[in-house]
């Protein structure tokens, strides 16, 4: 069987002007991302990134320490949906930033804030029948599965994919295969950690999910974050 591994990116710059950026943090979870590809023996014939610059930056960053000298491709079906658009939609007052931050500042606790607000913003979104939005919940969810099958086409057996996506993508891809439709889909994207790993194995029964968000190499560690 060929096998894909599904890789969220590195931490963003939450809170920055320019979120698509690492943060410090997030170089290092990539540096130390590589060394347990490499430490697993993962060697991929087919590397594949989104088209943001957190996907291409954890990639570089990962493939430089686990040693692979391997070409990248793009396939933008593994980005992430717009959460921008995503919170507008649910505030449009959050069309300008400084009105977000200072309220989320307001609170006292705006981590928590955050994200008490961008779930109920992605809760409006998974109900929404697209108005307000370019993309629907539903079209994000099948353009993500869709890269996840091409990926599988491009692969011989016993070949390996490392994919270099988002969280959003990947809960939509595994909650699609464990249940057959969208509906895990608000439970698995908040738990996905920065680096964190998923396999998928392709054989003739198709895609099976052998295990989700995996992020042992971080444990005991200062690096561990989910945004």
């Amino acid at each position: 069987m060929a096998a894909i591994y599904l890789i969220r990116h590195a931490q963003a710059s939450f809170g920055r002007s320019d979120y698509d950026r690492l943060s410090p943090q997030g170089e290092q979870q990539a540096e130390r991302l590589g060394q347990a590809l490499a430490a697993q023996g993962v060697k991929p014939e087919v590397v594949i990134t989104g088209a943001m610059q957190r996907h291409a930056r954890t990639a570089e960053i990962a493939l430089a320490a686990a040693g692979p000298d391997l070409s990248v491709s793009v396939d933008e079906g593994f980005n992430e949906f717009d959460h921008d658009q995503v919170i507008v939609a649910h505030k449009p007052a959050y069309r300008r930033r400084a009105v977000l931050l200072a309220d989320l500042a307001r609170t006292g606790h705006p981590a928590r804030a955050f994200q008490e607000m961008f779930t109920a913003a992605t809760e409006r979104w998974t109900r929404s029948d697209g108005d307000g939005y370019t993309e629907t919940f539903t079209a994000f969810c099948q353009r993500s599965e869709d890269a996840v099958r091409r990926t599988a086409d491009r692969l011989g057996k016993g070949e390996t994919a490392v994919v270099f996506t988002s969280g959003g993508p990947i809960a939509a891809i595994v909650g699609r295969l464990l249940a057959g439709d969208d509906g895990l889909w608000l439970k698995l994207n908040p738990v996905t950690i920065n680096t964190a790993i998923t396999k998928l194995v392709s054989g003739r029964s198709g895609l099976t999910v052998i295990s989700y968000n995996e992020h042992a190499y971080l444990e005991g560690t200062d690096l561990l974050s989910y945004r």
